[in-house]
């Protein structure tokens, strides 16, 4: 089903009949070591993070939340008093998965690996609203990615750098010092030789990918973290429900929804049935919901994949028709037919046009 005509834009592109309230926000704990990179290179702190109407003590709070997009101009501009292309992977490597705050915890305890990774995918957005955590199976691998999700976030190859980084160090809480990846993929631009970057992850990374992510032998998943404790994650499950419903009361049914969806809609099993289980909420009293504020699941669905295709067009180098099988579509040729209803234009295209757009900007925060 495809948005209805006031639901798109002048542009053509699909618009929202019910705007978020706010943009995308991430916890400050992941960056918190923002303020002590940029002092290692001798550049004042508080005077940089003013420019962004920011204190250095807003990031002595990890509960603290700054926009998404503000945390990648500031990387970008850390970039530039630094002149060191690789910020956002020094950033990255001082932070785990306690950073995660309470889903870290969750995962920390789970009984074995696999459990602590779905978790962290399905959650991740109480700590990161901008990005998603991807996860993969293929034959006896598993990739273990992050995909951006927010729209247009300046500098997001820094961001990229950091959020593996930070996936690299989780990988290890979880699975223990033995674990090494075998393989790190970045959908970014290949960095000069004897960049750190090469070098940060036991492996040799390879670039200009699809996907960014690490990937390593699914054997992985069946072992216990080294944290497991029952009682320990029974505790943190009902905290997170208490997390989850403290947000619910804040928000209305298409908020709390597109929120689900932005988790889900890369998901195999990505429906109405599936949403009303995450939200706590009978199919039928979620659908009318839905309709008193004017719209339908389906159509929540169809801005997720526009806004998800919309990300992956523009951000990896992944085929159209690969896109089209991670957003649910069987046949690339309905997943064509359904962008062109969204944009005006197929995605090739549009991937064409914004690639050409943005090309004056595609030098800006590449790792070095």
């Amino acid at each position: 089903m495809g948005p209805s005509s006031n639901n798109r834009s002048s542009g053509g592109g699909l618009r929202s009949k019910h705007p978020s309230a706010s943009a995308a926000q991430v916890r400050v704990a992941p960056i918190m070591a923002l303020p002590s990179v940029l002092a290692g290179f001798g550049v004042d702190a508080s005077r940089l993070l003013r420019e962004f109407k920011l204190e250095p003590s807003a990031f002595g709070d990890p509960e603290n939340r700054i926009a998404y997009s503000t945390v990648g101009h500031i990387f970008g501009r850390c970039v530039e008093a630094t002149s060191c292309e690789h910020f956002g992977l020094l950033v990255g490597e001082r932070a785990g998965i306690s950073s995660l705050g309470v889903v870290g915890y969750l995962a920390q305890s789970a009984p074995n690996v696999r459990t602590a990774l779905h978790s962290l995918q399905r959650l991740y957005h109480i700590a990161d609203g901008g990005g998603m955590i991807t996860l993969d199976h293929h034959g006896g691998s598993v990739s273990f990615g992050y995909a951006i999700v927010e729209p247009d976030v300046p500098n997001a190859e820094q961001l990229i750098a950091a959020a593996v980084a930070i996936g690299f160090n989780i990988l290890r809480a979880l699975c223990g010092p033995q674990w090494h990846p075998s393989d790190v993929h970045f959908a970014l631009a290949a960095p000069p030789a004897g960049a750190p970057i090469r070098t940060a992850f036991y492996v040799a990374p390879r670039f200009d990918q699809e996907r960014s992510g690490i990937t390593f032998p699914a054997r992985w998943l069946a072992r216990p973290p080294p944290g497991a404790d029952p009682l320990l994650h029974r505790m943190m499950r009902e905290r997170v429900a208490e997390l989850l419903a403290s947000a619910d009361d804040d928000d209305d049914i298409v908020g709390r929804v597109r929120r689900q969806l932005r988790t889900m809609v890369t998901a195999p099993r990505c429906s109405i049935e599936a949403a009303s289980e995450h939200l706590g909420l009978h199919v039928r009293t979620l659908k009318r919901h839905l309709a008193a504020a004017g719209t339908t699941f389906l159509e929540l669905r169809e801005e997720a994949r526009y806004d998800t295709a919309c990300h992956l067009l523009r951000s990896t180098r992944m085929p159209v028709g690969e896109v089209a099988s991670i957003l649910g579509y069987t046949e690339c040729s309905s997943f064509t037919r359904a962008f062109g209803r969204w944009a005006g234009m197929g995605p090739a295209e549009w991937r064409t046009r914004r690639t050409r757009t943005a090309a004056p900007r595609a030098s800006r925060g590449r790792t070095r």
